[in-house]
Order: structure tokens, then sequence, then C-alpha cells
């Protein structure tokens, strides 16, 4: 019979007794996996096909000879070919866009004092302001004498 024959007859890989459908095989497969834990214990899926229950002893044997593996072994040489030859005929439009950046002038143009907490630009060029002017607060606020926080590479 045709092996692509929805309603050819599989025999079930749990009891020997049953005969299936192969439209109906995945369905029936997991309602006697249920019914048949001891034996379901013993059996290794194909990773090649999942209708394929073999004896876990038999497993590797199976593995060599299944007939679904060509079929695999083929899809993945068809992509990996796919894939080479988009590699060789894509060829990138990409260009980077102009830059007018330029660092120098920009550093020059925008020479300001270094940022100093607690401490206005004002403050650094007149030595003669106060302790409450220098801290940037307001008479009735002080600073922390320290940080909330463990500094752990002191």
């Amino acid at each position: 019979s045709d092996a692509l024959d929805p309603e050819r007859l599989i025999q079930c890989p749990y009891n020997k007794h049953h005969q299936i459908r192969a439209c109906r095989f995945p369905y029936h497969v997991v309602k006697c996996k249920k019914s048949y834990p001891e034996v379901a214990k013993e059996l290794a899926t194909c990773p090649f096909n999942a209708r394929h229950l073999v004896p876990r002893a038999d497993l590797c044997d199976h593995l060599t000879k299944c007939n679904d593996r060509g079929f695999i072994e083929q899809d993945i040489v068809n992509q990996s070919s796919d894939f080479q030859r988009k590699q060789m005929n894509a060829v990138s439009t990409w260009q980077a866009p102009p830059c007018d950046e330029d660092w120098e002038k920009d550093s020059l143009e925008h020479s300001e004092p270094p940022f100093i907490w607690g401490v206005t630009s004002s403050d650094s060029k007149s030595s003669s302001a106060t302790s409450e002017e220098k801290n940037c607060l307001p008479a009735r606020v002080r600073a922390p004498e320290f940080l909330p926080f463990a500094v752990s590479w002191k």
C-alpha cells in the first residue's frame, strides 16, 4: 500500500493488537501512551519522525536506517546552500553618512571651567566668598558629612 495513504493501517507500538488508520495514528499514540506507561518507558521517539517509536536499545540502529533521515539531511543541505547563495548575491548598498562633526572646534567654542560639586563658576573665580556661598546652599541647610553608601574600593 501507499506510504502516504491516510487510510492504511499501522500497528500501535504500545499494543500489538491495535491497528490504527494512518490519519488517526498521532492521536491514538498519545492516548495509548497514557494507558501503557510501563511500555512507554521502554520506547524512544525517533528525532526524524515522531511516529517512529522504537525500543530504546534499538534506537541507534533505527537512526542509521531511518528513511526520514534523508529528508531532514537534504533539508539541511538545501537551507545551507540557499543561505550561501544569498550571502554571495547580497551586495551591501549601505554608505556611511557624511561626518560634519569637528570635535576640536567644538571644544574650543565651549571652553567652560570643569564642574565641581557644590562650587559655582563665580566661586572659583573669586576666593573671597563665604562658606555658605561656596556650598551653594541656603544658610539653614548644610551638606551631609558622609555618603549613604560605603565605597568598596577604599
